[in-house]
């Protein structure tokens, strides 16, 4: 059978548009409830209840998605394993967008009563199913596609999928709260965000479509190297790796979403820092994300995988006692800082993971082991520390513990990836 070369070899910008165009819609969707959840969810879902109750709340509802990842991780891993990469992926997108689709059309307390926190709850479930289909498949994509000696430079897109999504979705709550009153903002302004990923799903399945399947996933078809349970196979030989992938993979969502998530709510609401002025620094802040997130992934292509990890995972290390003292000081420019600093190791230590997960795994299961590895790192590092730093600071602690515990979240990044081995150098 004979196909064009288009088909057998997409160009660099198609496998680039692809995989990017999809994680940045994803984490957009991700992000804008993060940033709800920061602002407003707690008064239009779970009014009633004291301001840490209703904050603890709302981030519990953006804790259920993170924990409904790994299954989401689990069932697309199964099928990507089994049919194919470009399907799962055009799924999980069209779970993730509609999903938050109707978050923006949800009635709330004041309208539907108990039922309002009850579906929106089962939403972030679904939300959360369909994003942990989404990055394995985007990441294998990528490096499934590259060419020898360039995995780090082709899973550099999928990587830069979170800092565009969070800066389409933190540009847009921030021309809101300047165009729209408090009241216009915490009554429907929030929502438009959500409707208005509709628009950007269409555009995300028409560049996926457009895609074919990868190379390394039709060879393996081809020598009829298909598990017919992918996730049993990854269990019982490679179980390791996935404990210690998303070991690794901690560190990333403890940056990311206490720098954000987190910090967003405690200089608004406690630090009285103005909702506008904590956006725009943030969004700076995702700017030195993204400049990381290239460089190290260029860099692993050079230096290794792992050793570029280990560098950034030691700074972070670091930085986690360093950041919050200089939020304390409640100078605008020392907040930057803080945060600036926090993403820029988050994209150091993000920008390797898009080839070094999937290269840990056999072709057979790594949907599966990639997919789970990543998920299960967001379960510890991105739903519990909005939990975790909110309950500090509600009991006394104060945010040098929620410092510490950044710091922590790094140690066990650092001790897992000491266990894992090198991989820039394997084939696919």
């Amino acid at each position: 059978m004979t196909t064009s070369p288009h088909t057998e070899a997409p160009s660099t910008t198609r496998i680039a548009a692809a995989s990017l165009i999809g994680t940045a819609i994803e984490f957009y969707d991700f992000y804008i409830y993060g940033t709800a959840a920061a602002l407003v969810l707690n008064t239009a879902f779970f009014p009633g209840m004291d301001p840490v109750a209703g904050s603890l709340a709302a981030f519990s509802t953006f804790a259920v998605a993170f924990i409904s990842r790994p299954l989401g991780s689990a069932v697309f891993g199964h099928w990507g394993d089994r049919v194919g990469r470009k399907s799962m992926l055009v799924v999980s997108l069209l779970v993730m967008g509609l999903s938050t689709v109707v978050i923006g059309l949800l009635p709330g307390y004041a309208t539907i009563g108990v039922m309002a926190p009850v579906l929106l709850v089962l939403l972030r479930f679904t939300q959360g199913i369909g994003l942990g289909g989404e990055w394995g498949g985007a990441a294998l994509l990528a490096t499934e596609h590259a060419p020898p000696g360039k995995r780090g430079l082709y899973a550099m897109f999928p990587q830069l999928g979170p800092s565009a999504g969070f800066i389409v979705a933190n540009g847009l709550f921030l021309i809101l709260g300047e165009t729209l009153g408090d009241g216009e903002f915490q009554s429907w302004g929030w929502r438009l965000p959500f409707v208005a990923s509709l628009l950007l799903v269409i555009v995300g399945l028409y560049v996926r479509l457009k895609i074919s399947e990868t190379p390394v996933f039709k060879a393996a078809m081809d020598q009829h190297r298909i598990a017919r349970v992918p996730f049993v196979g990854l269990m019982r030989n490679q179980w390791r790796r996935v404990l210690l992938g998303a070991g690794a993979m901690t560190v990333t969502y403890t940056l990311f979403y206490t720098a954000t998530t987190y910090c967003l709510s405690y200089g608004t609401k406690t630090l009285k820092i103005p909702q506008t002025t904590m956006l725009g620094v943030t969004m700076v802040g995702v700017l030195f994300m993204a400049a990381g997130t290239v460089g190290s992934a260029l860099v692993s292509d050079r230096l290794g995988r792992r050793r570029t990890l280990i560098a950034g995972t030691i700074v972070a290390i670091v930085w986690g006692l360093v950041m919050f003292p200089l939020m304390e000081t409640r100078s605008v420019v020392l907040v930057g800082v803080a945060l600036a600093g926090a993403l820029a190791l988050m994209g150091l230590i993000f920008g390797p993971m898009g080839a070094y997960l999937p290269e840990l795994f056999k072709t057979e299961y790594r949907y599966s082991g990639a997919s789970v590895a990543y998920s299960l790192g967001g379960v510890l590092g991105g739903a519990v520390p909005p939990l975790v730093a909110t309950s500090m600071q509600a009991s006394g602690l104060g945010v040098m513990g929620v410092g510490v515990y950044v710091s922590a979240m790094a140690v066990l990044s650092l001790l897992c990836l000491l266990a894992l081995p090198e991989t820039g150098d394997r084939t696919l």
